[in-house]
């Protein structure tokens, strides 16, 4: 099932102006803030005393398994206000208290958006989910410089996004040796079986198919068994985007999934515990 979002702005072949292109320029222009306030040595000295004083938390183990277990998928549950493809979706006055109630309703892990212009988010989000769960945390942005890896193993991130289609091969090398000298895991992103080779020569080990396409911001949960038969036996398998019920949950955990990605569908719910339940359910279904 596809369902098509507004990509305004953005270029028909996706070679110019595109929604990631132009998110990924807001990225750099908030980091040079960031980084001003915050000079690369002091953010590195303070990712090394979080990982003495609390290291990061196995990502990997958390996620893993999912397809051969009874009880259902992983679910990687988001705290996310707003997208580029729906606007607002929830006001999230306290992201401590939802993360909570994630880990509660079942969550392996919380992921928690940090772009502030598009999704709403912030490092003070990721501070404060990481105070309130013992379940590791994925740090979801953007990740084009060396200072925001650094930046959130300072944060207590557990795990970081690496967008396959926002780096070159050598960038994402580096990013993935450095993700793993900070102690933590990356969730690589792939959208085609070139990026799954790609995420495959880097050597990672969770790799997640997002289907939905960033030129264009459409969504095919079918794209997800179109190229999931392409991932290396050995990775952890984790289903991104489409998630508006338990039967596309259902869906992902038959093609394999270990782990599934939800967060609109969660967010937007009363009862987000519950919600969990039913996603799981329906993967063992």
């Amino acid at each position: 099932m596809q369902q098509s979002a507004s990509s305004s702005g953005v270029a028909a072949d996706g070679t110019s102006g595109t929604v990631l292109d132009q998110i990924i320029a807001g990225v750099r222009e908030d980091l040079a803030t960031r980084r001003a306030a915050v000079p690369p040595e002091e953010i590195a000295a303070r990712a090394r005393r979080a990982q003495q004083e609390a290291p990061a938390r196995d990502a990997r183990a958390a996620l893993a398994g999912g397809r051969d277990d009874a009880a259902g998928v992983r679910i990687l549950a988001e705290v996310k206000r707003s997208s580029p493809s729906k606007g607002a979706l929830a006001e999230i006055p306290d992201p401590a208290e939802l993360a909570a109630a994630y880990a509660a309703g079942g969550a392996s892990a919380v992921s928690v958006l940090t772009e502030p212009r598009r999704f709403g988010g912030s490092l003070a989000d990721l501070d404060a989910v990481r105070a309130a769960v013992d379940v590791p945390v994925l740090r979801k942005d953007f990740m084009v410089d060396e200072y925001q890896f650094h930046e959130a193993r300072a944060h207590g991130a557990d795990m970081v996004l690496l967008i396959v289609a926002a780096l070159d091969d050598a960038r994402l090398r580096d990013y993935l040796a450095l993700t793993r000298e900070l102690g933590m895991e990356a969730l690589v992103e792939a959208h085609t079986a070139e990026e799954i080779e790609r995420a495959a020569a880097v050597g990672a080990r969770i790799v997640g198919i997002n289907v939905r396409n960033l030129k264009t911001l459409d969504v095919d949960v079918a794209h997800y068994a179109t190229l999931a038969g392409q991932l290396p036996a050995d990775v952890v398998r984790v289903a991104e985007s489409g998630v508006d019920g338990p039967g596309v949950v259902a869906d992902y955990a038959r093609d394999g999934a270990d782990a599934v990605l939800v967060g609109e569908a969660l967010v937007r719910d009363g009862d987000p515990g519950a919600a969990l339940g039913r996603f799981r359910a329906a993967s063992r279904a």
